[in-house]
């Protein structure tokens, strides 16, 4: 069930049938390349959740569409610093809890790996919580086997089976670890991660290679994460 399409009465009908699963899907807003949109982790990730949700049952809330993005510098990139993200999504999640009057499940649905860290902390920290239910966050591109990338062969796949905002027109290779030693693959990874670092290893905004990229891969993928997902959330 997804929550834009759910009305006061029926929502507060709802949450008292049974415990309930809900979803917090989070992207980020930056740069992928000439060819994706900036929105390209939120409508992702959001897409995924939903789909999720409808497998489950579960009820998915509106994408926090706003990560922590700094590594992308100088490049477009909407940076939110880690104390006020954390702060902001155990506010929703501290909301939700005292709304939602009973036991519940809280799956946080993350979609850029720039938010990782901070996320981990929240989870770690999350004895607060009311009902002192640890919540589950999950980033998707660990349920499926295709190594990932930054605006290339998977991502764009994923965006061309969900959007019509892909300008393949304007696709280009960025950086490719193929072929490079273990150290050097080592020291591009904690580059990339340092602010403004991942523009010095990728410098067209790319990792990876979005020129093969087709629908037909993007439903595959998406097909597989949601039902690894699953899988692991019924668990």
């Amino acid at each position: 069930m997804d929550a834009n399409e759910l009305y006061d009465p029926e929502f507060r009908k709802l949450i008292k049938s049974k415990k309930h699963t809900v979803i917090i899907p989070v992207g980020s807003l930056e740069q992928h390349g000439a060819h994706l949109p900036i929105t390209t982790d939120s409508d992702i990730v959001t897409e995924i959740a939903s789909r999720l949700a409808k497998k489950c049952g579960f009820i998915v809330f509106p994408t926090v569409s706003y990560g922590l993005s700094f590594e992308h510098d100088p490049l477009f990139n909407i940076n939110i610093r880690d104390i006020y993200f954390r702060n902001f999504l155990a506010d929703i999640i501290w909301s939700i809890e005292y709304r939602i009057d009973a036991p519940i499940s809280i799956i946080i649905l993350n979609g850029h790996h720039g938010n990782v860290e901070a996320l981990n902390k929240l989870i770690k920290n999350s004895g607060k919580f009311r009902f002192g239910n640890r919540p589950r966050c999950y980033s998707y591109w660990h349920f499926m086997k295709h190594e990932f990338d930054h605006a290339g062969f998977v991502e764009t796949s994923l965006m061309l089976a969900i959007s019509d905002k892909v300008k393949m027109k304007k696709a280009k290779k960025g950086l490719i670890t193929k072929g490079l030693s273990e150290k050097e693959i080592q020291r591009i990874n904690k580059l990339s991660t340092q602010p403004g670092g991942f523009p010095k290893v990728a410098k067209n905004g790319v990792w990876g290679d979005p020129t093969g990229a087709t629908k037909k891969d993007g439903e595959k993928f998406l097909a597989e994460i949601v039902r690894n997902l699953a899988k692991e959330c019924q668990s």
